[in-house]
């Protein structure tokens, strides 16, 4: 049997070599972390979606205020069983009856010839039928009137002609009703439908309308109607104690004075969810500067409700700007 054999190691070292140790270790460790923080990056969840148990104070004050009255509802054994999912589907469309009938010469027993008669519907065939949407010129022609007394005609020095009333126009002189600038702004804002692709699907319904021209359609409502709404908004939410605020990059092309690959900003300000009215303005800005948000909330007084954007921080003594939890929970997310 070989002896073992002790090596003597000073204190020095052996305590130099248990520092390295723990320190390598502490640093596999951490790369260790590194790399799962980076792997879940890469393949794990990007939803930032807040669980039930996660809901900020004002959250749960909607939800209190929302939440139905129980106390009055029905028992269980008295409700109406719950269509299926079909149902439900079809449930807010209007609904046009066909009834399949046999023709009456066809209305014979094929075993002893006697007639048949009708004993109920066997089982009923649904189809959702879309009819594409159509457009019509409405073309509104003015009657003019005039009088065939000659006296008045004498009098005056020229016949008296009336017109009738005519229809007041969205946009003078303009082709614009209100159902083409309300679909073409439906179809832009809310579906993310570019002007191009709306001017080629108008040409393949037969009417040839330039994206330019629906361009000028919508400028000109938000200068004639829009632009009142807008500043009515700013209004009431400058009379709110309690607003967030944001902002985020969009690109912009064909801007004068500036490349299409410059960053350009849509700043945003909206009420708290306890609000008596939810309002949300969006402003346009081509840069970041801090005077965007100290213009738009000059002479306001309460709590804003920001991230770590030091614009927001500075904005003089009447506001207040508190901190956003989302923001703290992502970095205890990343920990």
């Amino acid at each position: 049997m070989k002896k073992t054999e002790v090596i003597s190691v000073p204190i020095e070292q052996f305590e130099a070599l248990q520092n390295e140790v723990a320190e390598l270790r502490a640093l596999v460790k951490w790369q260790a972390e590194k790399i799962e923080s980076l792997m879940r990056q890469l393949y794990g969840t990007k939803s930032e979606k807040i669980k039930p148990d996660e809901l900020s104070s004002s959250d749960e004050f909607e939800l209190l205020v929302n939440m139905p009255d129980l106390s009055e509802e029905e028992p269980a054994s008295k409700r109406k069983k719950q269509g299926g999912k079909r149902e439900n589907d079809l449930s807010g469309l209007p609904k046009k009856r066909i009834d399949c009938e046999l023709p009456e010469n066809e209305r014979i027993c094929p075993l002893c010839g006697q007639t048949l008669y009708f004993i109920g519907i066997n089982h009923v065939c649904r189809k959702i039928i879309i009819i594409p949407a159509t457009a019509h010129v409405e073309e509104s022609h003015i009657h003019a009137y005039a009088c065939k007394n000659i006296k008045c005609e004498e009098q005056e020095g020229k016949q008296t002609v009336v017109l009738a009333g005519a229809p007041t126009s969205l946009i003078p002189g303009s082709l614009a009703s209100p159902s083409i600038v309300a679909y073409i702004a439906t179809q832009k804002y809310m579906m993310g439908m570019p002007l191009y692709r709306l001017e080629k699907g108008f040409w393949f319904d037969g009417v040839n309308i330039s994206r330019q021209t629906m361009s000028n359609m919508l400028i000109k409502c938000y200068e004639l109607y829009l632009i009142t709404i807008f500043d009515l908004l700013v209004k009431h939410i400058k009379l709110e104690i309690y607003l967030h605020a944001d902002e985020t990059t969009l690109q912009v092309l064909h801007e004068p004075g500036r490349k299409a690959q410059q960053k350009s900003y849509e700043w945003v300000y909206r009420t708290s969810a306890a609000a008596k009215r939810k309002i949300v303005v969006y402003i346009y800005k081509e840069t970041r500067e801090q005077k965007h948000p100290q213009d738009f909330l000059a002479g306001w007084r309460g709590h804003l409700h920001a991230d770590g954007y030091q614009g927001y921080h500075d904005l003089g003594a009447d506001i207040i700007v508190v901190g956003c939890w989302q923001h703290v929970r992502s970095k205890f997310e990343e920990s």
